[in-house]
C-alpha cells in the first residue's frame, strides 16, 4: 500500500439508530423506545469542533420501520432523514428470532426465516438506493444464534450449517447488488472468537459479497478469548489499551492486536466504534454482551489502538464508513447532553477524523493482496 496521502479521503461517520430500540419495549420494567424522529434530532444536533455526523445506519424493524413497508412509507422515511441533512449507510437486517428471521444454525424453517430477513433488507436497500438517500453501506447480519452452548455440541457441523446459510444469503445479496457484513460479536455462535469468525468467513468463501464488520469493543474482547478461552491472544480478566497490567504488557497487547487484525483485515468491510470502554466488569459470563458505559463512568477511556488499528483502518476505510454507535443505557442517559449517547466525545471523533487519512479504493471481489 502506498504511503502517499494525496488521494486519501476521510471515512464517513454515521450514528446508529438502534440504540433507540435495543433493550427497550412495552413490557414491565422496560423503557419505551426512542422514536426515529428523536434519534434523528439528536444525531443532527451532535457536533464537535464543527464535525457532525454525515448519516445514519438503520435498523429495519418496528417501531422505526416496518420491514414490509411499501414504497410510499419508505419514501416518507427517506424524506425525514434527508430533512436533517443526513443520509443512510448500512442497514441492519432483522435476522433474529422475534423479528423476521431466526437462527442461521437452525432447521430448514429457521433458515428460511433468516433468508426472508435478507430479502426484505435487500428490497428496502434497493428502494433507498433508488430514492438517492443511500449510496453506500452494507447490510449487517450475524448468526442469530445467541450463546455458544448449542453450537459447541458439534462445532464443525454447526459452523458448516451457518456457513451454508450465509452463502445462500450472499446469493440473495449479490442478486440485489448488495454486500453483507457479519458483525464479530462474542455473543453470536460461530462468530464469538476471532478464530471462529475467520473460520466462518473462509467457509462461506464469498469475499466479494460477505465480509467482516469489526466491532471495536468485541474485537478487543476477542483478544481475551471471552466465550473461547482457547483462542485468547492475551491473558487476564481485564483489558487495557496500552497500560502494563498484571498478566501482560502493552507490548504484548499490541503484538496480539496486530496478529489478530492482520488476519481479519482482508475480510473487513465495515467498522464500528461500539463503546467507549471495553472493560468487562459485569459482562464476564458466556453469552453476555459487554456492558455499555457513559462518559461519567470512572473507568471511561477512549480505546483506540495505535499502529495495529491504524493499519487496519488504513487498509479498509477508504471503501466504507465508520459507525459511531451510541450506548444502550437508560433513556435519560441517552438524552443527557453530557453523555456519549447525546453527542460524540471529542477524543473519539478526533481519533476517527484527524490522524489517518484513508485511501479510497473500489470494492474488490477477492481479499486484497498483502
Amino acid at each position: 500500500m502506498s504511503d502517499s496521502t494525496t488521494s486519501h479521503a476521510f471515512p464517513k461517520i454515521h450514528n446508529a439508530m438502534w440504540p433507540g430500540l435495543v433493550g427497550k419495549g412495552d413490557e414491565e420494567g422496560q423503557e419505551p423506545p426512542i422514536s426515529l424522529e428523536k434519534m434523528l434530532e439528536l444525531t443532527a444536533n451532535a457536533e464537535v469542533d464543527g464535525q457532525k455526523f454525515e448519516g445514519v445506519d438503520y435498523f429495519l424493524f418496528h417501531p422505526h420501520t416496518d420491514p414490509d413497508a411499501d414504497e410510499d412509507e419508505l419514501k416518507r422515511i427517506a424524506d425525514l432523514i434527508a430533512s436533517h441533512g443526513l443520509v443512510v449507510g448500512s442497514l441492519v437486517a432483522p435476522v433474529w428470532p422475534g423479528t423476521v428471521g431466526d437462527s442461521a444454525m437452525g432447521d430448514d424453517e429457521s433458515r428460511e426465516k433468516f433468508l426472508d430477513a435478507i430479502r426484505k433488507a435487500c428490497r428496502i436497500a434497493g428502494i433507498f438506493n433508488d430514492i438517492g438517500i443511500r449510496q453506500y453501506g452494507v447490510i449487517r447480519i450475524d448468526s442469530a444464534e445467541f450463546g455458544v452452548e448449542k453450537w459447541a455440541e458439534d462445532k464443525s457441523a454447526n459452523t458448516a450449517r451457518i456457513a451454508e446459510t450465509f452463502r445462500m444469503a450472499a446469493d440473495i445479496a449479490a442478486d440485489h447488488g448488495e454486500r453483507l457484513a457479519a458483525e464479530g460479536e462474542i455473543c453470536w455462535a460461530g462468530m464469538h472468537s476471532w478464530r471462529d469468525m475467520l473460520d466462518l468467513l473462509e467457509a462461506v468463501d464469498r469475499p466479494g459479497t460477505l465480509g467482516f464488520q469489526a466491532d471495536q469493543a468485541h474485537t478487543y474482547l476477542y483478544l481475551l478469548g471471552h466465550n473461547a478461552p482457547e483462542h485468547a491472544l492475551v491473558s487476564n480478566g481485564r483489558l487495557s489499551c496500552g497500560d502494563d497490567i498484571e498478566g501482560y504488557t502493552a507490548a504484548d497487547f499490541y503484538a496480539a492486536y496486530e496478529n489478530m487484525t492482520d488476519q481479519l483485515r482482508p475480510w473487513t468491510i465495515d467498522f464500528h466504534v461500539a463503546q467507549n470502554d471495553a472493560r468487562q466488569d459485569r459482562a464476564t459470563l458466556p453469552g453476555r454482551r459487554p456492558q455499555r458505559k457513559t462518559r461519567h463512568h470512572p473507568h471511561r477511556r477512549i480505546l483506540v489502538a495505535r499502529r495495529p488499528l491504524k493499519r487496519h483502518r488504513a487498509h479498509l476505510l477508504g471503501r466504507m464508513h465508520v459507525l459511531q454507535r451510541g450506548t444502550r443505557n437508560s433513556r435519560h442517559v441517552e438524552r443527557d447532553p453530557e453523555s456519549d449517547a447525546r453527542r460524540p466525545s471529542r477524543p473519539r471523533l478526533e481519533c476517527l477524523v484527524s490522524p489517518l487519512p484513508c485511501p479510497r479504493s473500489p470494492r474488490e471481489k477477492d481479499p486484497p493482496d498483502e
